[in-house]
This record gives C-alpha cells, structure tokens and sequence, in this order.
C-alpha cells in the first residue's frame, strides 16, 4: 500500500484557497457535498463510512437520547457511529479526528480531561501515539481549542504533534484535524485572512513530514462558515406555544426533555425538533413555520437523516440565521450552566461560549481556583447576537467546503472512503 495522509482544515473553502499557499499546491482543489447537518461529527461520520445519516446515525454534533431523557453532545465513542470506517484493517494515527475513542487504531491523540468527584477538571489528551506528545511538545493548549481563548495555539501544537508521529510511526494512513478557522469566522463578520495564513503554515509542517515519509496528501474541509446576523430562538417559541417544560432550581431553570410535548435541539443552522405525541406533529410543524428566521420544516427521511436519533422534524435555518439552544425567558433565571463552557451539559451547541463577558472577571475567577477556593467560571455572555458566523446548510460552492488531493475526486462526502482506497492502492507518481 501507498501512505496516505488526510488534512481535515476546518472551514476551508474555495474562496479563502488564495490565502493558502502551502494547501493550494497540494492538489487540484474541488468542491464537494457535505451531508446535513454540515457539522463536525456527522461530516467525519460520513467521509470515514462513506454512509449517509441516516445509516451512520450521526444525525448531528449531539442529540436527545430518548432511553435516559438527556440530551448530550460531544460524544466521543467510537462506537456510536455504525458501519464500517474507511480505516478498519489499515495501519492507521488518527490525530484530533472526532469519535477516537476505542477507535482501534494504532496510534491515536484525542482531547479528553480527568473529572474530580468534586466536580473540578484537569485538563488533559488520551495520547496512544506511543510518541510521548506531551513531554515533548509541553501540555495541549485546551483553552485555545474551545472557549474565549480559542486560537492559533492548539493546532500548532496538533500539527507538531502530527509531524512527530509521522516522520516517526509512517503510518500507512493518517487523519489530522486543524480547527484554526473555527474560531474567528463564528465570532467576527469578515475575520481576517491572516486566520488562513496561519492555519496555512500549520499544514505546511504536516504535509512536509507527509511527503518526507513518501506519502500522499489529501486536503479536506467539513463545512464552509457563512455570515449570520439573526439568532432563532427556537425553544422560547415552542415554550410559548405551552411544549416545553422546565424545572426552576437552585441552579437555575433546567430542561426537562422527558417531560416536553416538543423541544428543540439546535445545531448551528439545523435544529431536531423532538415531538412526544405524533399526532402533535403537524400542529408545531406549523408553528416552526412562523418564527422569523427559518426557512425550511422538513421531516427527516427527505433529507436521509431519518435515523431513530433524529427528532421528528427538522428546522433550517435561512442563510443569514442560525438556531440558539436558550429556552428561559428571563437571564436570571439561566441555567448556571449557560454562563461557563460547558459543552457536554447544554442541551444545543453554544457559540457564545467563544466570547468572554469581562478578562478581569475571569482572572479573579484563576485566582480563587489557585487559592483552592470553589467558583464557577461564569464569564460567558448571554447574548447570542454577538455570532457572526455559522454553518449546518449547504451554501454556494464558493463558500462550501472543498477536497484537494491528486486524482479524480468526489464530488461529496460519501465518495471519500473509495477515493482513499484507490490512493492507497494506485502508483505513487508524485
């Protein structure tokens, strides 16, 4: 077999290649369909299975699981997603790639923190590379991974890291994940293109350390991010309509999925809306229609995300709007929850969660922590008109995401796994 190494740079699209020198040279870069959502897991679902949704059963970056009334997202398991991956019998580093743990790879690196009884946090990777990354390359950056902090450092660290591990492992395959362009492009209007310079020369030390072990290169992106200037605030609606039910507390008020008549959970541009009684489906299809912001209410077979995980209707947002998970009508009654990066506990993707109400307030916060005293690092603000980014759909191709590599490539996702394979197995004329 040829060795092949697989760049996943979040958020490329043909109309940013020109500020990508190092990417651009990889190959002829083409355009191609994602599946919807256009989102992290369910796109890296796809090109690894080369299955739509509604076979791989990732219906989204996080979902309701119906068995225990909870909605979670950021799961890792690689055991959630069915079928057989592109990867299964090849010598294979997957490095930051979503759904790696258990992977069965030989060499892998994943964010995954230590979780005190207490409920405190140390930060930390599951490294299986056998490359000792962190005593080498110093602790991952985890708060420029997600958060307000969220930068340029954590995917200089992945791409060192993925060159250590394949100048010294050769894998016959490697998959990469860069999230550099994640981060300003949800948080500003027109962020700068020094963003993709930067990412730019991260893929440099990757595709150097790619071609110094003979292997090819294949450039993918998920999704293209797109102006939004209008937050839908989907679950304050169907709360209105007298469906969705909380629990007031001590913590604030809590989502009470179980107990719901209809609830969303929002995902950037596409929202499961979960509908306890059937014959109420038509009524809050109806109503998802008036709400100023979506474009579209769908039922999930006509976009092949009819999987049990999905909700009983979808929402889409239109182009310039996305859909915000809040459900509570005054700020003072928010869960404590929506306050702190919290990814797993909210019950929808939170882009807020990349702003930062006050330093000085977080700083105090660092000092009490220090001092060993309780806190909450509730510096996250409350107001989702500061996005100005988003994805989930699929927009005009100039904007969308593209594949780079030689050869023919697919024209969508689900061609991914038999293009791999037709590298691992062609001559090597680069």
């Amino acid at each position: 077999m040829n060795r092949v190494c697989v760049i996943n740079v979040v958020g490329m699209t043909p109309s940013l290649l020109h500020a990508a020198p190092n990417l651009a040279a990889v190959g002829k870069a083409s355009p191609w369909k994602s599946p919807l959502p256009a989102v992290t897991a369910t796109c890296q679902a796809t090109m690894l299975t080369g299955l739509s949704p509604r076979d791989h059963g990732i219906v989204g970056n996080g979902w309701y699981y119906r068995d225990t009334q909870e909605v979670r997202f950021w799961q890792q398991a690689n055991s959630l997603i069915q079928g057989t991956k592109l990867y299964e019998g090849i010598e294979t580093a997957k490095l930051f790639w979503w759904f790696n743990q258990s992977s069965g790879v030989q060499y892998s690196a994943t964010p995954k923190p230590h979780y005190g009884c207490d409920g405190s946090k140390v930060f930390d990777i599951l490294d299986h590379t056998d490359c000792n990354l962190t005593a080498r390359l110093g602790k991952f950056p985890f708060f420029s991974f997600w958060g307000p902090g969220a930068g340029l450092a954590c995917s200089q660290w992945i791409a060192d890291a993925a060159a250590i591990v394949l100048r010294e492992k050769q894998p016959t395959l490697s998959f990469v994940y860069l999230p550099h362009l994640d981060y300003d492009f949800q948080r500003l209007a027109k962020p700068s293109l020094d963003r993709v310079r930067e990412v730019d020369d991260c893929a440099k030390k990757v595709i150097d350390a790619a071609h110094a072990i003979d292997a090819r290169v294949v450039v993918v992106s998920e999704y293209g991010l797109v102006p939004v200037d209008q937050p839908i605030l989907i679950n304050r609606s169907l709360r209105e309509a007298g469906w969705l039910t909380v629990r007031n507390g001590p913590f604030g008020e809590m989502l009470m999925p179980g107990e719901c008549e209809a609830f969303a959970v929002c995902d950037h541009q596409l929202a499961h809306v979960y509908v306890r009684q059937p014959e109420k489906v038509f009524e809050v299809e109806a109503m998802l229609k008036s709400i100023d912001g979506v474009d579209q209410v769908v039922r999930p077979e006509q976009i092949e995300l009819d999987h049990p995980r999905s909700g009983e209707l979808i929402a889409l947002a239109k182009p310039n709007a996305w859909f915000a998970y809040y459900y509570w009508f005054d700020d003072s009654l928010a869960p404590d929850f929506a306050r702190t990066v919290d990814i797993h506990r909210k019950p929808g993707y939170d882009p807020c969660e990349l702003f930062m109400t006050s330093k000085l307030r977080a700083m105090r916060k660092l000092v009490r922590k220090k001092l060993g005293l309780r806190y909450a690092m509730d510096v996250i603000p409350l107001d989702p008109s500061l996005v100005r980014g988003s994805h989930g759909l699929c927009p005009k191709v100039q904007h969308g995401p593209l594949v780079i590599g030689p050869g023919e490539s697919p024209s969508e996702m689900r061609g991914f796994p038999e293009y791999i394979r037709g590298l691992l197995r062609e001559p090597n004329n680069r």
